[in-house]
């Protein structure tokens, strides 16, 4: 099961994730593979090796899950099959 404050390491590359928000599933991969806290190195999926970026918040369609990325890899990451896109900023206010 998913909660907030969970870290997350891929099996595929050195992405590490930390979850922000998270919903009922736990369908949470990288590059094909599930996410686990201490991960057995294996081959990815080539079609979902597309990265992830260090500080980038990753989010699913409906916005109920999130993840932050907390150290970049060479896999994508998909929750439930679908990838995960990054969350834009918000802009904020000038301090003029």
């Amino acid at each position: 099961m998913l909660k907030p404050g969970l870290r997350l390491k891929s099996a595929v590359c050195d992405a590490e994730i930390m979850v922000i928000k998270a919903s009922e599933g736990d369908d949470l991969t990288c590059g094909g593979v599930a996410l686990a806290e201490e991960p057995d190195r294996v081959d990815g999926d080539s079609e979902k090796m597309n990265g992830c970026l260090i500080g980038k918040r990753y989010v699913n369609e409906a916005e109920t899950v999130e993840v932050l990325c907390v150290k970049s890899g060479d896999g994508s990451i998909y929750y439930n099959g679908a990838e995960l896109m990054t969350k834009d900023t918000k802009k904020l206010p000038s301090s003029d």
